[in-house]
């Protein structure tokens, strides 16, 4: 009885509710219960309200259930760690164990292009002769029996012509063709350009002969000496160290140095933007024409990336000019992802579905060579030469695997199209360093300094020029400002701002506040127990 107050009947207890509660309106249903048209239009007009009210309410819910999010910007001043850079010299070995094999390649690409085009390419592109080309030797890896692997007749360019119908031309396209285990469903792999088909005809014999090589190759034990590559290397004034670069062997971009990959070095903390505090290299740009046609280009491949990551040349690298002083200004933006509900990311890779086949951090493009390389042996039964390998698997090979080649092309047809589950599985990093780049050129040494630079050169480092052409280049590498740009998502309907947005709503169409919505549960526990009460009477009157 403290509690609940006792009505005489239903009548009694709403209008006492009607009279004394604090949502605007309800009196009216009471003072003017005299006046039934007026008593019927203010009933209408509070339950419209109660319609418009929860309406807006689902609309709100809605919304916050959608999860959206609102992009904030912010910008940040601080001293902060150099990028990493990997520089690849883009001359690939030729190693001891493939030589041959490499060899016979060379001269099928030189018959291939005189059926093609009728030129003769023995005397200025392939430079058979052996005192221009430098073999590795793998002695040292153990013994290494003689392969057995025969290179393939089956995959010759062929040049095919179809008709255009409206201008009445006759278009020619170059391509090779890739047939299933059962020698059906063959397709041509083909290009309008020339070049392009050339090339990778070429890569993909290049591929199945790389195959022999042991999995593992201690490129360290017989890899060339940073001096052969980089004449001069300073960082904000001071010379690098041998501790600061990393090496590792690229297949088709050839010897590669990462300077400050772990980034915990404090050496290399910038401090200061400009051209003077960045890091500065003189390097050796001349092609020596190990494997010629694996590139078409000549001068070094950079990469600017972050660190203890993989870099992936073939997506982001870009290429510098021998003869040239290029300077490269850096910006760097910061991007942060919220994840959750709010969108698919992830914070290190440890809750994604594929197993990275690489031993650095997660990136996207490392997961998605991992996810295509899983495919890749599950499908084909063999792995890509350019992707690590799972446990287990070995390299495809067309002696071994002769249907691998129709196999792969059309999963990276589908890779690419969205096909495969690839990009479904691979979410973004929710924290993610971007770096925008500029550069500039300019001739380098010029005209008048060049006889000196190289003669400086020559002295220091053993440089030695045996051709007329440009066969150095100098890149610079800064940061064009320390402050960087934070793009941050963050909730466009957060709980805090759900409940102010409920509490605004409920108070335009009724004038009140949370405690009216007490005084309407209030009068539901109320008329449920009236009602309770007025069964039981009529069970006790009944059994009376």
């Amino acid at each position: 009885e403290g509690l609940i107050e006792f009505y005489d009947s239903f009548k009694d207890m709403f209008e006492f509710f009607c009279k004394n509660t604090t949502i605007h309106g309800t009196i009216r249903l009471v003072c003017s219960d005299s006046n039934r048209m007026k008593t019927a239009f203010w009933t209408l007009l509070l339950l419209a309200s109660f319609g418009m009210l929860y309406w807006q309410f689902a609309l709100m819910f809605s919304q916050y259930w959608a999860y959206p999010v609102v992009l904030t910007m912010s910008m940040h001043s601080e001293p902060k760690m150099f990028p990493a850079i990997t520089i690849c010299n883009l001359d690939p070995y030729r190693f001891e164990l493939v030589s041959e094999h490499l060899v016979q390649l060379d001269r099928m690409a030189e018959e291939s292009i005189t059926f093609l085009y009728g030129v003769n390419t023995s005397a200025s592109l392939f430079h058979m002769n052996e005192e221009n080309i430098r073999i590795k030797d793998l002695s040292n890896v153990g013994n290494l029996s003689t392969s057995s692997f025969k290179l393939s007749q089956n995959f010759s360019l062929l040049r095919m012509f179809d008709h255009n119908n409206r201008s009445g031309r006759r278009h020619s396209s170059v391509g090779f063709r890739l047939c299933n285990a059962t020698g059906g469903n063959c397709f041509y792999k083909t290009y309008s350009s020339g070049m392009d088909a050339i090339l990778e005809w070429y890569r993909f014999h290049y591929m199945n002969i790389m195959s022999q090589l042991p999995v593992i190759i201690n490129i360290s034990d017989h890899e060339e000496q940073i001096e052969d590559m980089v004449y001069s290397c300073q960082y904000d004034g001071e010379p690098c160290r041998p501790s600061d670069y990393v090496h590792f062997h690229h297949p088709v971009f050839g010897s590669c140095y990462t300077f400050n990959s772990k980034g915990t070095d404090s050496f290399w903390t910038a401090t200061k933007p400009g051209i003077p505090y960045g890091l500065s290299l003189i390097l050796r740009a001349e092609q020596k024409d190990h494997i010629p046609l694996l590139s078409t280009v000549a001068g070094v491949k950079v990469m600017i990336h972050n660190h203890n990551q993989t870099p992936f040349l073939e997506h982001e690298g870009f290429d510098i000019r021998p003869g040239i002083a290029t300077t490269i200004g850096i910006q760097q933006d910061e991007v942060n992802r919220l994840g959750g509900n709010y969108g698919k990311c992830t914070t290190n890779g440890n809750d994604v579905n594929v197993k990275l086949l690489y031993n650095n951090s997660y990136t996207l493009q490392a997961c998605l060579h991992s996810c295509f390389q899983h495919i890749m042996v599950r499908k084909c039964g063999c792995g890509y030469y350019y992707y690590p390998l799972p446990p287990g698997a070995e390299y495809c090979d067309y002696n071994k695997q002769p249907a691998w080649g129709h196999c792969f092309y059309q999963l990276y047809n589908r890779l690419r199209n969205h096909h495969l589950n690839c990009f479904d599985q691979c979410p973004k990093p929710c924290r993610e360093s971007l770096y925008k780049v500029s550069a500039g050129t300019a001739k380098w040494p010029s005209t008048k300094s060049q006889d000196w630079v190289r003669q400086a050169l020559r002295h220091q480092n053993g440089y030695n020029s045996t051709s007329n052409r440009r066969d150095i280049a100098k890149v610079t590498i800064f940061y064009k400002q320390l402050n960087y740009q934070s793009v941050n998502e963050s909730p466009l309907l957060s709980e805090n701002l759900l409940l102010s947005s409920m509490g605004s709503q409920w108070s335009l169409w009724f004038g009140s506040s949370v405690l009216s919505v007490v005084e309407m549960f209030e009068l539901l526990i109320d008329t449920l127990v009236l009602s309770l009460l007025f069964c039981y009477q009529r069970f006790r009157s009944k059994k009376t």
